[in-house]
Parts: C-alpha cells; structure tokens; sequence
C-alpha cells in the first residue's frame, strides 16, 4: 500500500542512525562466521556495489558543484567589470540566467547545497540586468538621431501666407487652401532612423535577454523613459507649444490663428512621419507585432499625442466666431485625414485610451463646426448699420458672406456631412439648405440697409449692386452654382434687374417729365399750362438744366463697383436723358435760341459717362469739345 510522503515522513538523521546500528549488525555477524552461503555472499557481493556505485555519484556531484561555483565567480568577475567587451558581458549574464533555470528545474530544497549557488546566482544576475538597463537607456539616449524632416517646411508655407491680405477672406484662404495640398503631398509616409542603425542588433539582444531573465518590465521602463526624451526634443523641433485650456480660451484670434496653422503641420508631420518611425523603431528591437512593442510603443507615444488633442479640444469648447471657423474645419480635416493612421499605429487594447481620444477630439472639432456655421448665419442677422453705406456700392458684409461661402465650397463633401442633420439622406441637401438659408438672412439684411438711404433711387441701386454681386458670384463658381442652382440664378437676376428699373424710374421721372410739352412745373412738376410759349420753353430748359447738374453732382458719386453693370446702366440712361432732350430741343429748335441751350445731346451723354465712379462732381460749364 502506498502512503502519503507527508503521514510518515522519516527524518533523514533517524534514517542514516539506523543504516550505521544495521552496519555494525553486519559487522559483529561477519566476525563469527568462518563459511557463507551462497546466498549471503550473493548479498554482500550486491551491497559492496552499491557502496562503491554511492562513492563515484557522490564524487561526481561534487566535481559538478566545484565546477559550477567556480564558473559563477567567474561569471562574477565579469558582471562587476562592466568595462569588459559587452558581447562577453551579456554572455555572462545569460549563462547566470541558463544556472539559474538549471538550479530551478532540479527542484532543490534548502539543504540542498546548490540552493546556496542559486542564491548567488540570483544576486548576480540581478546585479547584471541592473547595469544592463543602463546600458540598454545609455545606448537609445547616446545613439539618438535628430529628428529633421527637412523636406517639409512649415517656415516655406508661413512666408506664402504673408503674400495673402489678412482682410480678405478669398486670399487668406486661398492661401489656406495652398497649404493643406502642400501638406498632404510634403507630409507622405517617411520612415526615419530615430536611432543609429549599428546599435539596433545590440539594443534587440539586450531587450531580449532582458525578457528571457524576467526583466521585461525593466526593459519597457528603461526604453520608454529613453524614448520620451527623444520625443520632447522632437515636439521642440516642431516648435510645439504646450498650452493649458485656459491659455487657449485667453488668446486673441491673430495668436490662436498662428498657433492652429503650426498645430496642423505639426499634428501631421507627427504622426505620419515621427511616430510611424518610433513603431518601427519600437518593432526592430521588440519584434514586429509582439506586445512588448505596442506596449511601449503606446507608453512612449501616448502622453504626447494626449497633449496634442488637448489642444484640440481647448478650440473646440472656445467662442464660436465665424473667423475661426475655416480653421476648425482645418482641424477637423487633419485629425479625420490621420483616423486610418492611427488605427494602424495603436492597434489592440494597448491603443484603444489614443484611440477613443482621438475619435472624440474629431466629434467635438465637428460639433464645433455646426455651432460656428450657425453663429455665421445669427452674425449676418445681427449686423446693424446706423448709417448708410457711401456712394450705395458693394456692402463689405455682402462681399465678406459670399467670398466666405465660397472658400467653404472648398470642404464640400467634409462640410455637407457635418452639416447634415439627423434623418437627412440626400447627399448635397444639408449644404444646400444651409448656404441658400445664409442668402436668404444676408438679403433681408441688405433690404434692412437699403432703407439707411434718404434718396430712393440710391436704395435701389444699393439694391442693384449687392443682389447682382451676390448672383455674379454664384454663377462665377461651378461649386456655388451646382449648390444654390440655376432657378435661384435666375430669380436673383430677375431681382435685381427689377430694382435696376425702379432705380431709373425714381432718378429720371422728375428730369424726363420737363421734357415734356404739358406745359411748366411752378411748384413741383405738375402742369400748370397747356400752351407752350417761347418762356415756358426756357423755363422748362432752366429747370432741366438744374435738374441734370444736381442729377450729375449726386450720382457721380455714386458707385457701381463691376463695370460691366455700370455700362448697362449709363447706357440705359443715356438712351432715356439724351434721346428725350435731343427729341424736345428739335422740335422746339425754332421758337428756342442757342444762347438759351446751355448743353449739347452729345454733352449729356458725355457726362452720363461719369456717374457711378464713386466721386461726386460738379458741371459748372458745358463740355468743351
């Protein structure tokens, strides 16, 4: 029957007292026997054997423990010496880890004598990866290579930027626009070598028998501490500030203006260059998809990248003004255009804290987006005018809305996504609704303004300019054109036309009217005669006279900024003035001298051609040919 070990332990001092009472039992048995049988013989034969087979064991492990301890000093002697060749160093050090496991498997006890051996070895070994994770920190730090991405130049793309008219929404980010192609072409994969190339086959060997000894984590700590200095050398090359919410939220816009352009070169040149570097490096001396190397990888990468988004976040919960909102979109469209990269580079568990922070700092840029697109369209609404526009041209809020919405065109498909609300599925509706809702708000506000004008006739002019920009504009841009479409051309031209006809109607009704032969205005313009007689004739001329300089004097400086509308109307006018006056001077050419006919058809049309320059003047003598 078999026993447990633990119910009849017998110690070993008891056995070994009972071997030597059987021994001298033997002996005493010998002594007075002369023959033996062959039986006996046979025993004693077999116990002589065995005694003799004890000694050699005995020996044999005694030569092996000599062996051993004299192999450990040696391996001592090296592992205190760290100036020796460090090939013989670390072979030193694996063969206390291959003892060490040796001693393990014999399963000894603490009689045992090799227990004192496994000890010592122990206190080698960890003596040797102590000064193997300096080395292993020395070598990465020493041998570190500058990050330089020489073949892109944030500085390049700065100096371009000053070329631009900071008060003009189309250069300023037409200039943007330059920037992003340079960007996304300047900032393609490129793998560098963050550390010297020789040193990587030694880095692989000292992290290797670093884990194979059981000092994994002291391996990760030592390259992560190593590889974070590099990386806050790198943000200082990428001149990336660190900044709390509370120093976002306190910039003036020219500074968080400067400090998002930098952002986004650097945001990109970041991840797509330096940190897909730092993964290659962190592969080559951990293995390629092992999850020492995704781990310290993420270790390395994490809190920079953290701060990055941070910055993200901070504009994103800042005021909402329309000027930024290019800006935002600018950061939107990085961090989505990076998503693919960052899903490669922290992959797994290990990456899933960078992965979620990134996705949110996307969500909030674009819940960002929405809020300022609606703050642009409450800033239309909101801007009031105390004083009428001078000369009835081009309202700058009228050029800085159109020009505003057509940049915008420039992240169509990315804009119309975010502005989409929910339960929309027409692709296109969302941007569409939202920039003919802009038009709509920018047009009651220009009605709004038009009333500013005392003169009628200005009110529609006003009217002229701001529609017919506002319609030029569209249909000068295919995006605009394909947004708002052609109905909406079309009744924006027939709008503007209207006011065209109200503004020469209300200009020249009272002028036409006394070329008329219904007789002469005393008061006004209503008839007061129905005979025409040689006084009532130059009575008439007189008043035409001066209603034409005043005429001239008021709408010469007014202004028809495009040229083009201004010739249509000059000649529109021309055909109505001239024709009229050429028509009633003719037929009254007999009955009126030509002292009484201060200017020539020919001088109307001539001075017809200075209205709508934008600086008044005065006729105090007819043209002189």
């Amino acid at each position: 029957m078999a026993f447990e070990e633990s119910e009849f332990m017998i110690p070993e001092l008891e056995i070994e007292e009972n071997l030597i009472a059987a021994a001298r039992h033997v002996v005493r048995a010998l002594g007075s026997k002369k023959n033996l049988t062959g039986d006996a013989k046979k025993i004693l034969a077999d116990l002589g054997s065995q005694l003799h087979s004890i000694s050699i064991v005995s020996s044999k492990e005694e030569q092996e423990q000599q062996e051993q301890e004299e192999r450990l000093k040696f391996i001592e002697e090296v592992i205190m010496n760290l100036e020796e060749d460090q090939i013989e160093y670390l072979n030193a050090a694996d063969e206390a880890r291959q003892l060490i496991e040796k001693f393990e498997s014999l399963h000894i006890s603490q009689e045992d004598k090799e227990y004192k051996l496994l000890n010592r070895a122990y206190s080698i070994l960890q003596t040797a990866m102590s000064q193997i994770e300096q080395v292993f920190k020395n070598l990465l730090s020493q041998n570190m290579q500058p990050f330089e991405p020489e073949y892109v130049s944030f500085r390049s793309n700065e100096e371009d930027l000053h070329l631009a008219d900071e008060n003009s929404v189309t250069s300023n980010e037409s200039a943007e626009s330059f920037r992003r192609d340079s960007m996304n072409k300047a900032s393609e994969d490129y793998i560098l070598d963050l550390v010297s190339p020789d040193v990587i086959p030694h880095l692989r060997c000292i992290a290797d028998l670093m884990f194979a000894s059981g000092y994994g984590q002291e391996c990760c700590h030592a390259y992560t501490m190593a590889r974070r200095e590099a990386l806050e050398q790198c943000f200082a090359i990428l001149e990336i500030e660190k900044f709390s919410i509370e120093n976002v939220l306190k910039m003036e816009w020219n500074t968080l203006n400067s400090k998002i352009k930098r952002w986004i070169w650097a945001v990109r040149v970041f991840v797509r260059v330096y940190l897909a570097s730092e993964k290659w490096l962190s592969d080559r001396i951990f293995g390629e998809g092992e999850p020492a190397s995704q781990a310290c990888f993420v270790d390395v990468s994490k809190p920079s990248m953290l701060k990055l988004l941070n910055f993200a976040g901070a504009v994103s919960i800042g005021p909402r003004k329309p000027e930024k909102l290019f800006k935002i979109l600018d950061m939107y469209e990085a961090l989505s255009g990076l998503m693919p990269e960052i899903n490669d580079l922290f992959q797994d568990k290990a990456g899933l804290l960078v992965r979620r922070e990134f996705l949110e700092a996307i969500s909030q840029l674009g819940d960002c987006v929405r809020g300022t697109f609606l703050e642009f369209e409450h800033a239309i609404a909101s801007d009031v005018s105390t004083s009428p526009f001078v000369g009835g041209g081009i309202h700058p809020l009228t050029r800085y809305v159109m020009n505003y919405l057509e940049t915008l065109t420039d992240y169509g498909e990315m804009l119309n996504r975010l502005l989409r609300d929910k339960g929309e599925t027409e692709e296109g509706a969302s941007m569409e609704l939202h920039f003919r809702s802009v038009a709509s708000i920018l047009e009651c506000n220009l009605d709004e303004k038009s009333k500013l004008y005392k003169d009628l006739p200005l009110q529609h002019l006003f009217l002229v300019n701001n529609i017919q920009y506002m319609t030029r504009k569209v249909k000068g841009s295919d995006e605009l054109g394909s947004i708002f479409g052609d109905d909406w051309i079309r009744k924006r031209k027939s709008k503007y036309r209207q006011h065209a006809l109200n503004y020469q109607r209300y200009s020249l009704s009272c002028i036409l009217s006394l070329l008329k032969d219904d007789g002469i205005q005393m008061q006004g313009c209503s008839t007061s005669s129905n005979v025409v007689s040689k006084n009532v004739l130059k009575e008439k001329l007189r008043r035409f006279n001066i209603a034409f300089e005043d005429l001239y004097r008021v709408q010469t400086g007014w202004n028809i900024p495009d040229s083009q509308l201004s010739e249509e109307l000059r000649i529109s006018l021309s055909l109505k003035v001239v024709q009229a006056y050429r028509t009633f001077v003719g037929r009254h050419s007999n009955q009126i001298s030509e002292k009484h006919v201060k200017y020539s058809a020919e001088d109307l049309e001539g001075y017809i051609l200075d209205f709508f320059e934008g600086a008044a003047k005065s006729l105090h003598s007819p043209r002189k040919s």
